[in-house]
């Protein structure tokens, strides 16, 4: 018997997931695309041209813009929505998702003025349900052409996470399983932020140095806001946490560092957004992250300078000089 699957959302991702979910034969596939036009466009040339061009969408991926007939029958959604419109996009399609099925979440974010993590929102928006949390080094482009990778399921529930592995896992697409939910998400958080500021040394031509400097600093500052916040700090150095930050941090697909790299070669933030296809997550949670620290206290050094190219036209060189200038400490 078949397992449908419906996936919320028709960006990058989204269309990686149609087309790694429907490589199991036991298992039906459905996209939701909130804009009519580019569902009926995907629908007509198995392709998602803006985003995935050259990438075929299986013949058997359903593809729809009304949502009852999306998530019919759909025992598992997949949220692949950006974390600033998943409120607002769930909200408005609420009523036909509340039967409490179960939502397998590949959203990397944090909210901005709330600071909740995409399970927290689907949960607040839909109502209390199972959420698996899939993290991990995981660019959309890669996943789509059936080019191998590792991820981690999280869940509270260790036996969903562990049906969550199976549906995903292919030759291709190796699912590990673990509980540590806010770990994982905030993994994939954390990791935009410090990959802007890796673009910044790109942009600046600073060399392997300083990136491999910034990096190896940037997952002590995710492990201690993470650790504050309720997750393992174990966690962080898995999959979800160094294995995406380097991922991140050196890919050609990584939006969140073509960002950084514009800003070292001196574009404005408001020039590079404009410009862009898709949503750079690392934006709006280096705000995040940025506030959330300030209120507790905790040290984050790059978050903040981060925060001040972005935000304050900080010149990137500056901020360059203010964490190489901190008072010297014990690593």
């Amino acid at each position: 018997m078949s397992t449908k699957i419906t996936i919320l959302g028709s960006g990058a991702m989204a269309t990686a997931c149609s087309i790694l979910l429907s490589d199991h034969a036991d298992q039906d596939v459905a996209i939701w695309a909130r804009n009519p036009d580019h569902a009926r466009d995907m629908d007509r040339n198995r392709e998602n041209k803006r985003l995935l061009p050259g990438v075929a969408i299986p013949s058997n991926v359903q593809i729809h813009a009304e949502i009852d007939k999306a998530v019919e029958d759909a025992e598992y959604l997949v949220a692949a929505i950006p974390t600033k419109f998943l409120r607002i996009a769930l909200s408005g399609i609420a009523p036909s998702l509340q039967n409490g099925r179960p939502v397998v979440s590949v959203i990397k974010g944090m909210e901005i003025d709330s600071y909740m993590r995409p399970s927290e929102i689907i949960c607040d928006v839909l109502g209390k349900r199972p959420v698996v949390v899939l993290g991990g080094p995981s660019h959309a482009e890669e996943i789509a052409r059936a080019m191998p990778a590792s991820v981690v399921a999280a869940s509270d529930d260790l036996a969903l996470a562990k049906k969550v592995q199976n549906i995903f896992s292919t030759d291709r697409f190796r699912v590990y399983t673990n509980q540590d939910i806010v770990g994982v998400e905030l993994g994939g958080a954390l990791k935009n932020v410090i990959a802007i500021a890796a673009g910044i040394c790109d942009g600046l031509q600073y060399g392997d140095n300083a990136k491999s400097a910034l990096l190896t600093r940037g997952i002590v500052e995710m492990t201690r806001f993470g650790t504050v916040m309720g997750s393992e700090a174990t966690t962080f150095q898995g999959l979800a946490g160094v294995g995406d930050l380097i991922t991140t941090c050196f890919s050609q697909f990584s939006r969140n560092r073509k960002v950084g790299e514009r800003l070292g070669r001196g574009e404005s933030l408001n020039e590079i957004v404009s410009s862009m296809e898709s949503v750079a997550e690392g934006v709006t949670t280096t705000k995040s992250v940025y506030r959330l620290a300030s209120k507790k206290g905790i040290e984050m050094p790059i978050t903040r300078e981060v925060f001040r190219v972005l935000f304050e036209q900080k010149p990137p060189e500056e901020a360059t000089n203010s964490l190489m200038m901190r008072p010297p400490r014990e690593e």
